[in-house]
């Protein structure tokens, strides 16, 4: 008899597998474990107070990013809050014998930039981290997914979950994407199409020829977004993209372990005729630009649209988060978001901060002037590889002489844990994956879009279309 098809997820699952229970709930082993400061500090205090070691600290990597600061790395952390978090973890990773790449590592970044450029990540594994955010690794062909602080402990303490699999979403990508769309267009137009809970429940599947097409950093930042729809991860099968991004890593397989990884990687791909509990289909070729007008992602526009009018929602629910959301951010119905004015510009990120984004941001910025208008303009590398590589090919210069801010790998503008923020009341258009109220600091106003979208912002003062911009 033979076996019934199968998804990538369903395939990978499977190949974890250590128990199964009566309900339905499988006990799962878990092949990489990315730790940082914010996450992790209960998780290391409630094992020493049971007396108990990291299982598998080969399999763990400690990073911390989130509350590091950009700039001025030499001084001390000047938020004490902040500095404690950044010392346990390094304390913890000693103490525990957790590989730890601290706030100076040459090797330092982004948890979710530093995994794949290391090779820490690799296709076929399941890998978790105490962030959301962890489903950027499913570009890789992994099956990624935040964890809290719980089971960041019981991961520490046995290497395995308990968990219920997840439904699956097929989401086919086709046609080709303008010049100046991308893919964190192709994300925000998703979570506008399906909302912000279309996927809870879910493990989001990326197929299609357009996915094909895609850069391993362009379906990182589709997988990173799919968080933001409400899946638990996203995932594209590994494919001959992907085995040569992989094969350059530090950490990859190497002789005939690699010939063997390989021929695994391929057999993941989801079978013909496999079941799929929900699917979606995106012709890429008709999207334009996309902007965040509110306060959720799935609040967005393209940026030749104008913001919604309450009245014509149909769900009063709808209505009324659309009238918080245009009240929070000052707003009003039927108005051209195009020509907004933009206060600050965040080029950075999990989402956007890879060696890609900056040169779709460079493209933009080079030959040209920050706006006035614009009080801070800052682009942070989502490593310090990223980083190295953006000054050997001079993007550090034409930022620095459009009036940017060059900085030091991190979370930054992001997530507002640390000095970089929006001051109250003013706008950022962002390259980050969240636009929740105060997520970039109190009162800020955020506006999602790609690269190439913040860097046309910051050179115009304003939101603007960058098809007009590009070469």
């Amino acid at each position: 008899m033979m076996a019934a098809p199968r998804t990538l997820y369903e395939k990978i699952w499977d190949d974890h597998v250590i128990r199964s229970r009566d309900d339905g709930i499988d006990l799962i082993w878990i092949d990489r474990h990315l730790v940082h400061e914010v996450s992790s500090p209960q998780a290391f205090e409630s094992l020493r107070m049971a007396g108990r070691n990291v299982r598998r600290g080969d399999l763990t990597l400690a990073i911390a990013d989130h509350n590091v600061p950009t700039e001025n790395r030499h001084l001390p952390i000047a938020d004490v809050h902040s500095a404690k978090q950044v010392a346990l973890l390094e304390q913890n990773a000693a103490e525990f014998g957790i590989g730890h790449l601290g706030m100076t590592h040459p090797d330092q970044g982004i948890v979710h930039v530093v995994g794949p450029e290391r090779g820490f990540t690799l296709p076929g594994l399941t890998l978790v981290c105490g962030d959301s955010h962890t489903a950027t690794h499913g570009a890789l062909g992994a099956l990624a997914f935040g964890i809290g602080t719980s089971e960041i402990e019981h991961v520490l303490a046995t290497q395995s979950l308990w968990l219920r699999r997840s439904k699956t979403l097929r989401v086919e990508l086709t046609g080709t994407l303008a010049p100046g769309v991308s893919a964190k267009d192709i994300a925000l137009a998703l979570i506008g199409l399906i909302g912000a809970n279309g996927g809870t429940g879910h493990v989001i599947e990326f197929v299609g020829p357009a996915v094909a097409r895609l850069s391993v950093e362009a379906r990182m930042t589709l997988c990173n977004m799919a968080i933001e729809a409400g899946a638990r991860s996203g995932l594209i099968a590994p494919d001959d993209v992907t085995i040569a991004y992989v094969a350059s890593r530090p950490e990859a397989p190497t002789g005939e372990s690699w010939h063997k990884a390989v021929a695994y990687w391929r057999s993941l791909a989801s079978d013909p005729g496999c079941h799929y509990d929900r699917s979606v289909a995106i012709d890429v070729g008709s999207l334009a630009p996309i902007v965040s007008w509110g306060v959720s992602p799935e609040q967005v526009i393209p940026i030749d649209g104008c913001i919604p009018d309450v009245d014509n929602l149909d769900d009063p629910s709808d209505a009324e988060a659309a009238r918080r959301a245009l009240d929070y951010m000052a707003l009003r119905p039927d108005a051209p978001i195009e020509g907004l004015p933009i206060e600050n510009v965040f080029i950075g990120s999990c989402t956007n901060s890879r060696i890609e984004d900056l040169r779709a941001a460079a493209q933009i910025a080079e030959g040209r002037k920050v706006a006035a208008n614009v009080r801070q303009a800052l682009v942070v590398p989502g490593s310090a590889a990223v980083r190295r590589q953006a000054e050997a090919e001079g993007l550090d210069r034409i930022f620095i002489e459009a009036g940017f801010s060059w900085r030091e790998p991190g979370c930054s503008m992001c997530v507002g844990l640390n000095p970089d923020k929006v001051p109250p009341g003013e706008r950022c258009a962002s390259t980050s994956n969240r636009n929740f109220i105060g997520r970039q600091g109190p009162g800020a106003r955020t506006h999602l879009l790609s690269p190439a979208m913040a860097a046309a912002a910051a050179v115009t003062g304003r939101l603007v279309d960058v098809r007009r911009m590009v070469n």
